[in-house]
């Protein structure tokens, strides 16, 4: 998810992601990156921890502390805790550069319930935003990859964060055809866990997945394979062990995942009209998003459809950079956004 904080000259834009948040201040860029996970006291309802010291807290919790990640598949499933996060990201973004009460704009999936819209509303309002407003996150991610989204010609971003993949076909401003899939990193992750617990009789956390999927994971085999040691719990005997995985292995496990995102990217191709799809086979396909990184996924997704494919620069920061872009035009660009649009 995407926020966008203005106060008067001050103009801050947030990707409130599944995975991680991160943070661009108007003039300065990037000011906050770190994950989306709040430690919280079972007892006194307080804020432990947020950000990276949570993260490695998960799974390693008393049990008077809970680790967890308030978001899901893109959208809020702990509201309580989502909502103890935005305040303390709005606190400490307030510490640094004396906020008030901001005006916000939140990047959804495309493919949100009008009832989890209303969740992410009503989450920020409480976490002390004077206004709320929702823009579909592809088309952030695609103003952040800088494509011409105004223009009369069709562009594809597809957006692979960590709970969602949004592939969107954007012309003259507006999403002409999307696609939100709730399958995306985290999906990657529990598919590794999963191999190792069938195939290695080893138990590992998803932390320790995502590390696999980070270094080795790849779409297609590579010209030279990888590997790397892991440490797990033995499921037969509970000791600790430790084993090698290789990068086939890697792509064995995500294998089915990451052809349900190639399929969900042909659906939309197949639903793009005719003149928007010829625009889009000479400018190919954007991926954007952490699983854009994932090893020879480029080169699978190009195979697969016949088109170019184009990873976009730095593309885990396309959605927070969109946000900063919008921020800079948002009168002219408020048809974009979902609730403005509705409010008409």
């Amino acid at each position: 998810m995407i926020k966008f904080f203005t106060i008067g000259s001050k103009d801050v834009g947030i990707d409130l992601g599944t995975a991680n948040i991160l943070v661009t201040l108007k003039g300065k860029g990037i000011v906050l990156k770190e994950p989306s996970v709040v430690a919280i006291d079972r007892k006194t309802g307080n804020i432990v921890a947020t950000g990276l010291e949570a993260k490695e807290m998960l799974g390693r919790t008393p049990e008077q502390i809970k680790a967890v990640r308030p978001l899901k598949d893109g959208v809020i499933a702990d509201f309580t805790a989502t909502q103890l996060m935005l305040k303390n990201l709005i606190q400490k973004i307030d510490k640094r550069y004396n906020l008030g009460r901001p005006r916000v704009v939140v990047g959804v999936p495309s493919g949100i319930t009008e009832v989890e819209e209303r969740a992410v509303e009503e989450s920020v309002m409480q976490a002390g935003a004077k206004e709320v407003y929702l823009i579909e996150e592809p088309m952030a991610a695609a103003i952040g990859a800088a494509l011409d989204v105004a223009e009369p010609s069709g562009n594809i971003i597809v957006d692979i964060g960590g709970g969602t993949t949004e592939v969107a076909v954007i012309s003259l401003g507006g999403i002409v055809v999307s696609y939100s899939l709730r399958i995306a990193g985290d999906e990657l992750d529990e598919d590794i866990v999963n191999y190792v617990k069938r195939e290695m009789n080893l138990a590992i956390g998803e932390t320790t997945a995502e590390q696999i999927k980070m270094k080795i994971g790849c779409a297609m085999p590579l010209m030279t394979e990888m590997s790397m040691e892991i440490r797990g719990r033995d499921l037969t005997d509970g000791l600790p062990r430790n084993v090698q995985i290789t990068s086939a292995q890697v792509e064995e496990a995500m294998k089915e995942s990451i052809q349900k995102i190639i399929d969900i990217v042909k659906t939309t191709l197949e639903k793009t009209p005719p003149e928007l799809a010829s625009d889009i086979m000479e400018k190919g396909i954007v991926l954007a998003g952490g699983g854009a990184l994932i090893q020879n996924l480029d080169k699978l997704l190009s195979i697969e459809t016949g088109m170019p494919v184009y990873i976009a620069e730095e593309p885990l920061d396309c959605v927070v950079r969109g946000t900063g872009k919008t921020l800079e035009d948002l009168e002219n660009l408020k048809t974009v956004l979902i609730n403005a649009r509705k409010r008409r």
